[in-house]
């Protein structure tokens, strides 16, 4: 079978699906491999890097979409953006793509692709399982947003994060919330402690706190009811609004006290929850940042614009959108390694296996067959499950 790897198309994003380094591991698979010319040319890998690993550049987006049988992308075909929506033509029946598909958010997108009759597979939809874990893309992706959020925020601070002793006196360290702590929001907590941060997490979640403790910072604990805030996947629960209300009033003082904010809490397929209200950032001192990783699902602030950085009360809010893409390097390597174990999850003895009693695969599988197949997935196109028939009317 051919695996083809397509030059990224989505808006701003600079990395790509496949790295030099784990093309060994589809060619010994009995794969062959080819990467769209400067497919990896702005994550810094070039052609004569895939080459030397024995995959083949092809010249022409068309000539590779309709050599391979399996497509790995980032950003599947269809989204966001018009050459996203070309690559929905290009595609055939019986096709495989694998790649971030949003379906839980953009399900339309995912109809499209059923249309087409290709067999699409969800890398957002990998289960959070001991097996799976080498190609939990989400997390890998979460680290590289958590880093670069400290980043971020200490280029926007008026403050140095460390405490220093200087010729002029001690210089006091910035204080540091972390709303949140996933992935996300430990990569954060490591990051603003290794630059000299006093750091303070809070999450709904209270088994996390010996992990938040664990890279030297405070946990906040707050006296709210969160039996249901994690699904059996270990994804996050959607609260009710009466719930977001008191968590908000008893984390006002919290963020009042802080140089720095940054936010994490995301509900797959929903809108971001509202943690820090208008009325809150007027109670930060003039300088403070808020960095807001919930931008693209409308941001756990309210007066955050996804994409831009604004300045309200003397507070710097920042949006960023598709965060990864500016450390293309080490996220494409992650991401390779990811999607590559997965892929390899599939092949058996050089073909493509679809086992529907394993769990990873029925998992991530959203088309096949011409159909939505994905249980969430259809229900939010209004869909009946896959085992029940659509009701008819034969009048």
């Amino acid at each position: 079978m051919i695996v083809g790897v397509p030059k990224e198309v989505f808006p701003n994003e600079r990395s790509v699906a496949v790295v030099p380094g784990v093309v060994p591991s589809l060619v010994n698979a009995g794969l062959t491999v080819l990467i769209e010319k400067r497919a990896g040319a702005q994550a810094g890998f070039t052609d004569e890097e895939y080459t030397a690993k024995d995959a083949r550049i092809v010249d022409s987006r068309d000539e590779l979409f309709s050599q391979a049988d399996i497509l790995l992308t980032v950003h599947g075909p269809g989204r966001h953006s018009d050459a996203g929506s070309a690559d929905i033509e290009r595609l055939r029946s019986g096709q495989i793509v694998i790649g971030f598909l949003d379906p839980l958010g953009t399900p339309q997108g995912i109809q499209e692709l059923a249309g087409r009759g290709v067999i699409a597979f969800s890398m957002e939809l990998i289960p959070r399982i001991t097996r799976a874990q080498a190609m939990d893309a989400l997390s890998s992706l979460a680290t590289v947003a958590g880093y670069k959020a400290v980043l971020l925020a200490a280029e926007a601070l008026s403050k140095m994060f460390p405490m220093m002793m200087t010729a002029a006196g001690t210089i006091t360290p910035a204080h540091v919330f972390i709303v949140g702590a996933g992935v996300a929001g430990l990569q954060a907590i490591a990051t603003a402690r290794r630059l000299g941060a006093v750091v303070q997490a809070y999450d709904v979640r209270p088994a996390v706190k010996e992990q938040v403790e664990s890279l030297g910072a405070t946990f906040i604990e707050l006296e709210l009811e969160t039996k249901e805030a994690e699904d059996k996947g270990g994804y996050a629960k959607a609260m009710g609004e009466e719930f977001y209300r008191k968590q908000r009033e008893m984390m006002t003082g919290v963020v009042a006290d802080s140089d720095v904010v940054i936010t994490t809490a995301s509900i797959p397929g929903k809108r971001a929850p509202v943690l820090v209200t208008a009325e809150m950032v007027t109670g930060m001192h003039p300088g403070a940042v808020i960095v807001d990783l919930a931008a693209e699902r409308g941001g756990n602030c309210e007066l955050t614009r996804p994409g831009e950085t604004i300045v309200e009360h003397g507070v710097t809010i920042r949006g960023p959108v598709n965060i990864t893409a500016t450390v293309p390097y080490h996220t494409s390597q992650m991401y390779a390694k990811n999607i590559t174990n997965f892929l390899l999850h599939l092949v058996k003895d050089g073909k493509i296996e679809l086992n529907t009693d394993d769990e990873i695969t029925t998992g991530t599988l959203v088309t096949n067959t011409g159909e939505v197949v994905h249980p969430r997935v259809r229900e939010l196109l209004g869909l009946t499950p896959p085992d029940q028939p659509e009701e008819r009317s034969d009048a």
